[in-house]
């Protein structure tokens, strides 16, 4: 890409942030679920799908600036989930797996790299769009295939939090702020800070790190400590 290219690409993403608008990347190698999802995104005011793909090393190429990628996990160079995920995170950009989900074990290795939920392709089109736009926020998008694919994994390993660390850990990441953690435990503050602190370096130490609250999220429902979440019933 040219300099000018590039500081057009720059100045119409800094445009879109200003407006709310946040940019999507796809990479998918089947034609006819691109213009799907192109078809759902486009009357989506708050959501621009700038780019598709048919590899990450393709879409990279181009350097968009994205706040997303929705990542397909099979692709026919051949390439490994874990890979694509590591390779956008590397760039800043987070991912949102969209998947047939037939796969547990493709799903369990993009969700070990840290991507933001798993939307099958069959799910309708509010169901997509609702989970593209709650990642392109960066927020998590907790479902059951998600939770499914990590749950009982045989590579997470266990870090050995007490039963005080325990505690804090299902408060905090179930959405509580630390204040009011302190209050429900009767600590103080300043303790379920330090907690929270010898929780993450746990977790880090165990190579699962959870340097955010929906990270912490993620690693409390994978160890049990929350309730995997359900699938909310269809209307």
């Amino acid at each position: 890409m040219s300099v000018c290219g590039v500081w057009e690409e720059v100045t119409a993403a800094v445009m879109a942030q200003e407006s709310g608008i946040r940019r999507i990347g796809l990479v998918e190698d089947h034609e006819s679920v691109a213009i799907g999802l192109a078809a759902m995104l486009a009357p989506q005011a708050d959501l621009e799908l700038v780019i598709t793909a048919g590899t990450v090393a393709e879409l990279l190429a181009a350097g968009p600036q994205l706040d997303l990628v929705v990542l397909d996990l099979r692709l026919a160079d051949g390439s490994q989930p874990e890979e694509n995920v590591r390779a956008l995170r590397a760039r800043g950009i987070e991912v949102l797996v969209f998947t047939g989900a037939d796969n547990a074990f493709l799903v369990r290795a993009a969700a070990r790299e840290g991507v933001l939920g798993v939307v099958r392709k069959s799910e309708d089109a509010a169901t997509v769009v609702a989970a593209v736009r709650r990642a392109a926020q960066g927020e998590q998008v907790v479902t059951t295939d998600w939770a499914a694919a990590i749950d009982g994994d045989p590579q997470l390993q266990d870090v050995g939090l007490s039963p005080r660390q325990q505690q804090v850990l299902q408060l905090y990441a179930s959405g509580e702020k630390a204040s009011r953690v302190a209050r429900m435990t009767g600590l103080s503050e300043q303790t379920v800070n330090d907690y929270l602190g010898r929780i993450r370096q746990k977790y880090a130490d165990a190579g699962r790190p959870a340097p955010t609250k929906t990270d912490l999220y993620k690693r409390a429902v994978e160890d049990g400590w929350l309730p995997v979440p359900e699938r909310n019933p269809r209307a």
